[in-house]
């Protein structure tokens, strides 16, 4: 498999930052989704509905009813420890949708710019086990596919792990298990965590809590320090159009119905606090804070701070 250079970590851009309380979150951007992927993923999000949502522009939308969308990973600094909430697409996937199929981006660079080499993560959170979660579980190394993170525990959830093994999956599916999910678990780096009803910690202030419907072991990292907290949304929140509409449901729910009472319960339960919402997928700003807006939701954006100074 031929690949080009990398740019040098450090002529990347800085990753745009997040602090909550003692922790440190960093997006560290994959790509930007092509613009046909909210068409695809949200078919119930058409452009009126969408123009009919104004918040939504100019960062989320665009003036056409558009959806943007991106894939990234979220770095995170506690207590000495690195953590990697999800791994996006991956370089050199062979992938059945044409836009994750190959792709060439320079996330490793960026990654260790913000200071997590790969040799340096110790802990990478699997919100789920989909294609543009897992991607840079793995590279490829002499026609293996290899784990990028040797020092690092890879976490997902028994309940998810156990679903995908208990049914019949599809080529790309399989070829997705075996390239990005199956060599971590046979280098002996996959933990599965039993995620009880109110959330299970991982690490101080980090804690998986249960978040079914778009698969049946998702879950969402809550993280909490100095009386602050956040929450990363995995793929329980897509796009923010769908906190103004919430019933509005992605074509790959695994569990439409659940999927849909999952983002009520947790919109809800952050409107009106202080709790940062950081999505998985939404463009910059990608964080904010969730306000009750005409029976339904809205995301009021909190830009990143100044990034701080790495030794």
């Amino acid at each position: 498999m031929s690949t080009t250079s990398q740019p040098s970590a450090a002529l990347t851009p800085q990753a745009p930052t997040w602090s909550v309380g003692d922790h440190t979150v960093r997006r560290i951007d994959e790509t930007a989704l092509p613009a046909a992927t909210g068409a695809w993923l949200l078919p119930e999000a058409t452009a009126d509905v969408v123009t009919r949502t104004p918040w939504l522009r100019p960062d989320f939308a665009d003036g056409e009813g558009v959806l943007r969308l991106a894939s990234h990973s979220f770095a995170v600094e506690v207590d000495g420890l690195r953590i990697l909430v999800d791994t996006g697409i991956g370089n050199g996937k062979p992938r059945a949708n044409p836009a994750w199929h190959n792709l060439n981006s320079d996330y490793e660079a960026r990654l260790t710019a913000a200071g997590f080499a790969p040799e340096a993560v110790d802990v990478v959170i699997l919100t789920h086990l989909h294609a543009d979660h897992v991607g840079w579980n793995t590279r490829s190394e002499g026609g293996s596919w290899v784990p990028v993170f040797p020092n690092a525990r890879y976490l997902t959830s028994r309940t998810e792990w156990n679903y995908w093994a208990g049914v019949e999956m599809e080529e790309a599916r399989q070829q997705m298990f075996q390239d990005s999910v199956h060599p971590v678990r046979d280098a002996g780096l996959l933990d599965l965590v039993d995620v009880a009803d109110e959330g299970t910690g991982i690490a101080p202030g980090v804690r998986l809590l249960p978040s079914p419907g778009h698969t049946p072991g998702q879950v969402t990292v809550e993280l909490s320090s100095q009386g602050e907290s956040a929450l990363i949304s995995g793929d329980s929140i897509h796009h923010p159009v769908q906190m103004g509409h919430p019933d509005l449901c992605s074509c790959v729910d695994v569990a439409p119905g659940l999927a849909a009472m999952t983002r009520h319960r947790m919109l809800d339960s952050l409107a009106g606090t202080p709790t940062l919402l950081l999505g998985s997928h939404f463009p910059a700003p990608t964080a904010g804070h969730v306000r009750r807006e005409g029976g339904a939701y809205r995301l009021a954006p909190a830009a990143p701070g100044v990034p701080t100074a790495r030794g």
